[in-house]
């Protein structure tokens, strides 16, 4: 049984994940390198961060701990890899689909069955969603569309895994997830061009923060929500990456992407509120 004052510690640290995490539209796009490549440098960058502040490790290689750093790689490498062939909008709106394939399959692999509340949620965030990326959308990128919508998958499963171990201590799949992609992204870092200075600073911004630190944030906060809700909350992150676009080169966003962006924001917030307020959530399953 979780405390009111845990979940409330761990919704805000799904926030400030998803504020990390919307950094990465941004700059994976500012690194004149492969997707694979880029995915893999940050990748060992993230799992260096989290080595080296995280005390004390616990390697098990236990099947949860070894699916959550199989997911965590592959949804990853997809999303950076998505990012770089299609637009930021599909790869965003695509793998936001996590929550649905959480709140299908959490109740037979965790026992955290989706109530109506969950559905509801679920159905405003991705209306918000296709509203707000309305104008940015486009279908003349399989490839990239694709990729996206496994990384949705990807995600899904890994959180699943991750709330597996919600009694032990998640972070070591992050690491050993971020090992993996590195190990995926080698051959073509290895045939990388040198970065410039500006795209050394991205990449070092992508592994430590937007990875390291994000993660980091993630795997302590979902030992106190459901696997849904630790989808769910952090979905504030799509809405904030025109925020960065807009400081950056001052592209302002339009008017329905306004709209849906208050209609993701006031679903997650009483997503957030209410998750607050409950002082006990349903035990999952151990293997």
């Amino acid at each position: 049984m979780n405390s009111s004052k845990d979940r409330s510690i761990a919704v805000t640290q799904l926030i400030l994940a998803a504020l990390a995490w919307s950094l990465g539209g941004l700059l994976i796009k500012s690194i004149d390198w492969a997707p694979l490549a880029v995915a893999g440098a940050r990748g060992l960058l993230a799992g260096t961060f989290l080595i080296l502040i995280t005390r004390p490790l616990h390697f098990t290689f236990t099947r949860p701990q070894v699916l959550g750093a199989l997911g965590y790689a592959l949804c990853t490498v997809t999303f950076c890899t998505a990012t770089k062939l299609t637009t930021a909008a599909n790869a965003i709106l695509l793998q936001y689909t996590a929550p649905v394939w959480i709140a299908l399959l959490g109740s037979w692999l965790l026992k955290e069955k989706a109530t109506r509340k969950d559905w509801v949620t679920i159905l405003f965030v991705l209306a918000g969603m296709l509203l707000f990326f309305k104008d940015g959308l486009q279908g003349d990128h399989l490839l990239g569309d694709t990729l996206a919508a496994l990384s949705g998958l990807f995600f899904a499963g890994m959180t699943i895994a991750l709330r597996r171990q919600k009694d032990g201590s998640p972070v070591e799949s992050i690491i050993l997830g971020n090992y993996l992609a590195f190990l995926i992204g080698l051959p073509w870092i290895v045939h990388s061009s040198n970065l410039s200075s500006k795209g050394w600073i991205s990449l070092l911004l992508l592994g430590v923060v937007q990875l390291g630190l994000s993660y980091g944030l993630y795997a302590k906060a979902i030992r106190h929500v459901t696997a849904l809700e630790a989808v769910i909350i952090p979905v504030i992150e799509p809405i904030l990456n025109p925020i960065w676009v807009l400081i950056a080169v001052g592209e302002k966003p339009s008017l329905l992407s306004i709209l849906g962006g208050v209609v993701v924001l006031t679903a997650v917030t009483v997503r957030a509120i209410s998750t607050t307020k409950i002082n006990s959530i349903p035990v999952s399953l151990e293997t």
